[in-house]
């Protein structure tokens, strides 16, 4: 095998997700191929904001922290990949996707997982330390559908965060989007959050 051809391959089995290792065989004739993996959303593609430039960090496998807390239990079964997107100042956003494979499961996962919102926050609101309120901001219109969520939280020693999150499924694979900053509800950009939520489902495959 070519240096070149040997290059090629080794790219392939990382696209692929395979670790070091595997054993290669070829695919019988007429075997299916592997579907392509969901696409990320782009730093531009985030709601702008005032005084700072969005940065995307790199794709990485599992679930990252700051989703940890609401949906942690929900994904325990499931490969997932994220990307964290962050600006100069207090805002973040992050994006996960999970391909689920099966439409139903998918169908599923995602109606769980819009029902996991509403959970994090009673459960943040039972801290006392904490007072949490939920807004929905209702459904969008994109491939197999994703509603938007909001939540505000006051805690105890001043900080005030607005957190922005949406739930969204492309068949078989499921996207969540979250952002945050701190403020309050007046402070939430949801007309532009719901236009990235679109790109964010548009964008899958």
């Amino acid at each position: 095998m070519s240096k070149r051809t040997r290059a090629g391959v080794l790219a392939a089995l990382a696209v692929a997700g395979l670790t070091a290792g595997t054993a290669l065989s070829a695919a019988p004739a007429g075997a299916a191929t592997r579907a392509p993996a969901p696409k990320f959303l782009a730093a531009s593609e985030l709601p702008p904001h005032s005084s700072s430039a969005w940065t995307a960090g790199k794709v990485t496998d599992g679930v990252p922290e700051e989703m940890q807390y609401c949906f942690g239990d929900a994904l325990l079964a499931y490969d997932s990949r994220y990307r964290t997107f962050r600006t100069d100042l207090d805002t973040g956003a992050e994006q996960l996707n999970i391909v689920v494979g099966d439409s139903a499961k998918a169908k599923a996962l995602a109606t769980r997982l819009d029902k996991e919102v509403k959970r994090c926050v009673t459960r943040m609101d039972a801290d006392p330390d904490v007072e949490a309120d939920y807004k929905s901001y209702g459904s969008l219109s994109v491939e197999e559908g994703a509603r938007v969520h909001g939540f505000a939280t006051r805690a105890s020693w001043g900080a005030m965060d607005i957190h922005l999150v949406s739930v969204g499924r492309d068949g078989g694979t499921v996207t969540v989007v979250q952002w945050g900053q701190m403020g309050d509800f007046a402070d939430a950009p949801v007309k532009a959050f719901k236009k990235t939520t679109t790109t964010a489902v548009d964008k899958l495959y």
